[in-house]
């Protein structure tokens, strides 16, 4: 098991994740967006974090790791595709052994498989399951039974307000311009999303599902300069930017 370390990446020199099969569909999570389930934990649920432990299962480069680390007593960061050096490898979905025992498990799952990570996490998690997902995941008759219904029904469904803007292979501010997303004339598109995100909370015992909503103004209150890696420009970018 690795501890995730609490660092600032923003100093790291990261090229764009490209590489990532599409099926781990490789959406990293702004960490402001994490810091705020656990203040919504601390704050309204009296959940005293810095004595538990985390698990993130789906941890890709780290960026939900981190932030947990800050509430979090302890946090073990895995994943099944080799993101790094500072994470452990395991399918969480697979056969193999439990890897740690946890407290909380806590992740952004990949979409396609949402469903199973949930219904592993519940038989794992001693204190509480968050998944941060599209908000339209908590549609669709295939999922209900499984998830939604009593016994089984979440405490809290936790929406954002306000957009959180995931990327595939990369992490950028909202807002920032986007090197990796051009306009028609070259120029960065800044970023910004039309999609829905929500926390689903399940905690033992508490199956009467409140519908929260995590106010506006929490990414500016939430976010940290350090958050993002400094990317690896392309080539075409790096090089209008030199003749400026």
């Amino acid at each position: 098991m690795r501890g995730a370390q609490n660092c600032s990446t923003a100093v790291m020199q990261r090229r764009l994740r490209d590489d990532v099969p599409d099926q781990l569909d490789y959406f990293p999570t702004p960490p402001w967006a994490t810091r705020a389930l656990c203040e919504f934990l601390i704050e309204r649920c009296s959940e005293p974090l810095d004595m538990f432990r985390a698990w993130e299962p789906a941890c890709g480069e780290g960026h939900m790791a981190r932030p947990l680390a800050e509430y979090f007593e302890s946090v073990t960061a895995t994943d099944v595709y080799r993101y790094g050096d500072d994470h452990g490898i395991y399918d969480f979905l697979g056969d193999a052994p439990r890897y740690c025992e946890a407290d909380w498990i806590i992740t952004n799952p990949p979409y396609n498989v949402g469903a199973r990570f949930v219904e592993k996490a519940l038989t794992r998690a001693r204190r509480g399951v968050a998944m941060f997902v599209r908000s339209a995941f908590t549609e669709g008759e295939s999922r209900y039974p499984d998830l939604f219904a009593p016994p089984v029904a979440p405490a809290y469904v936790l929406t954002f307000s306000e957009r959180v803007p995931l990327l595939k292979g990369r992490l950028i501010r909202k807002g920032a311009p986007d090197p990796f997303n051009l306009d028609e004339d070259g120029k960065p598109r800044k970023v910004s999303s039309a999609t829905s995100y929500a926390w689903i909370v399940w905690m033992p015992g508490c199956h009467d599902t409140r519908h929260r909503w995590i106010a506006p103004g929490t990414f500016k209150r939430l976010d940290r300069p350090g958050d993002y890696p400094a990317y690896a420009l392309p080539l075409s970018t790096a090089m209008e930017g030199s003749l400026l």
